[in-house]
């Protein structure tokens, strides 16, 4: 099953961002943050295998422009097949430094406690595209056409959001899979609403409702349909709730069960 770009719901930053031409009222700021989601399985056809799927996940940003951005995810569940139940772990740590256009992921992925997947690497925007540096499982070079990495990705979408934009195009590289391809993706984004009512997750933040879809492009033949799809709320300081990823056998549903929100870096308060 392809990894969600989980980190990528979610690759969001924690510092001021104005885009050319605008004032500086209208910066997006956003939150660092760590939530938990519920997730459950909400549909899963015959041909998937699995009767049942439950799991916790849990993603951790933090970071700021000058020291560069640290994700670390957490996704565990449990697979109902109906002839077995297995745990499945996947853990994944990613640091993106935007000023340097480098990113860097580690992934492992473990079943009933036996580690199946290990992946580590680097990947740097240069003049002639995206080169990647694999170290785990095996050390490997490649170079690939340029991308923009998730908290890039994620910034230039809040800006389409924030002037008012609704479709939003591109090419992403999260390290995901076996790190050795990037997706393009269409982003599709509602109209805002806001959290007004007392009580409510994130009062008087406005939200936007996100679809993104995943194409692997180095697949031919036949109409492309996405890899995977994920659609959530997105908040206008990076938090996201009502996450829905569909891999087309199975769509799962996380519901954000916690949020703690966390002290933004001083180099980001001195701005």
């Amino acid at each position: 099953m392809a990894q969600a770009s989980l980190a990528l719901v979610m690759a969001l930053t924690a510092s001021t961002i104005v885009t050319p031409g605008r004032e500086a009222a209208q910066a997006i700021r956003l939150q660092p943050h760590r939530a938990v989601y519920d997730v459950t399985l909400k549909k899963a056809t015959d041909q998937s295998g699995v009767e049942d799927m439950s799991g916790r996940m849990v993603y951790e940003f933090s970071g700021s422009a000058c020291a560069g951005y640290t994700t670390n995810f957490r996704f565990v569940t449990k697979v109902d097949t109906g002839d077995q139940v297995n745990i499945t772990d996947q853990q994944i740590r990613t640091f993106e430094n935007v000023l340097a256009h480098r990113f860097d992921f580690e992934t492992k992925s473990y079943t009933d406690d036996k580690i199946d997947r290990n992946i580590k690497g680097a990947a740097v925007i240069g003049a002639q595209g995206l080169k990647v540096d694999l170290l785990e499982p095996q050390k490997k070079q490649l170079t690939l056409a340029a991308a923009r990495f998730p908290t890039e990705h994620m910034i230039d979408l809040l800006r389409k959001a924030e002037s008012g934009g609704h479709l939003f195009q591109a090419r992403v590289f999260d390290g995901t899979e076996d790190g050795d391809k990037s997706y393009l993706t269409t982003t599709v984004i509602g109209p805002a609403g806001r959290s007004g009512k007392k009580g409510e997750l994130l009062p008087d933040h406005r939200y936007y409702p996100v679809s993104i879809a995943y194409y692997d492009d180095s697949v031919s033949g036949g109409d492309q349909v996405p890899s995977y799809t994920q659609t959530f709320d997105l908040y206008d300081n990076g938090v996201t709730r009502n996450l829905t990823l569909d891999y087309g056998d199975i769509v799962l549903t996380g519901k954000l069960s916690k949020l703690d929100l966390l002290p933004e870096p001083a180099c980001d308060q001195q701005q």
